[in-house]
């Protein structure tokens, strides 16, 4: 019977669902939302924190600053509770209200970014106020999942060797790319293996960080309006980008089969099962990432109004693929 003092002590590192009764390919997708910060975030907040402390950039003083989305928010505001830190997050909009309510609860502090620069969208406004308030005041220490080696080397650590102990034969894997730590963190840890490991990345797309066009995404946890500053395509062997009304006729696919997952893990799974129907995967071993579980996104991906309000009617048509359709081979080709 496990005991802890901390709540970053307690991750479920080894659950999989295989989850080809749901979707007639054998994908065994890894669970990372089982701790108390809900997501495979808590690894990152986890070294960034730690890696900060080390170097001495932490001190009693000091008020952490992060730009997030959502869910290194929620695991900052975890890790800076237990650790008697204060806490900013700097979010916008898209951010679910569950998500802010759970930071605030933890005792953080939300800043809400209302407006988007011309270049660079939310994402660019979110990071000129985090510059500007580190600026004003020194207190400040600014983690930056973003540039910071510590986000990718937590799943060099964790995730990947993770993976390969639980599926030593693994063929290929599909990763979200959101900041892309998770997938130079375990596209790094795979490439260096003897044995050969497909690394699939899946974006979505209005998405940037492979090149394509930018356009409107709602769906909080995979894209960037800027490229990645850790991204090095050289590790990645393949991406696939994903319509977000696919994203969500996954998502709810999977709860009709009681698996309540986030928009990244729709994300992943979508794009995953459409890969898997274009090759032959006889004897393949396939293993994807969920990031999240779908508590939080109750009010926006299991909403109807909301859903039909930004995708129209049919965004809920069963009958509609629920597969990822915009593959990109070999990682320098274009969508």
């Amino acid at each position: 019977m496990p005991v802890i003092t901390v709540p970053h002590a307690f991750n479920e590192e080894d659950l999989y669902v295989d989850l080809r009764p749901i979707f007639g390919q054998s994908l065994f997708l890894k669970c990372e939302g089982f701790n108390f910060a809900g997501s495979i975030k808590l690894k990152t907040a986890i070294e960034m924190v730690e890696g900060a402390e080390r170097d001495g950039i932490l001190t009693p003083e000091s008020i952490i600053v992060e730009s997030s989305s959502g869910n290194l928010g929620v695991a900052l505001s975890v890790i800076a509770a237990s650790k008697g830190y204060r806490f900013l997050c700097v979010t916008d909009p898209r951010c679910n209200l569950a998500t802010r309510l759970m930071m605030e609860a933890l005792g953080s502090q939300v800043h809400v970014i209302a407006a988007q620069k011309a270049q660079g969208g939310f994402l660019g406004a979110r990071l000129a106020y985090v510059r500007a308030l580190c600026d004003s005041d020194d207190r400040y220490v600014w983690l930056s999942q973003y540039t910071n080696p510590s986000n990718w080397k937590a799943h060099y650590r964790t995730t990947a060797p993770e993976i390969a102990r639980a599926f030593p034969d693994v063929d290929v894997v599909f990763i979200g790319a959101g900041t892309t730590g998770t997938l130079m963190g375990c596209a790094r840890y795979f490439h260096e293996r003897h044995r050969p490991v497909r690394v699939v990345a899946i974006d979505s797309v209005g998405s940037v960080s492979f090149g394509g066009p930018p356009g409107r995404r709602m769906i909080p946890g995979l894209g960037m309006s800027v490229r990645p500053p850790l991204l090095d395509e050289s590790y990645v062997d393949e991406v696939v980008h994903v319509e977000e009304a696919n994203t969500i006729r996954t998502c709810r696919r999977l709860a009709r089969h009681g698996f309540l997952f986030g928009g990244s893990t729709g994300t992943v799974v979508s794009g995953a099962m459409g890969w898997l129907e274009r090759h032959d995967t006889r004897d393949l071993t396939a293993v994807a990432i969920a990031a999240d579980l779908g508590e939080r996104y109750l009010d926006t991906i299991y909403q109807t109004n909301w859903l039909q309000a930004l995708y129209g009617e049919d965004v809920l048509d069963t009958a509609a693929r629920t597969a990822g359709s915009r593959p990109r081979g070999g990682g320098t080709a274009t969508a």
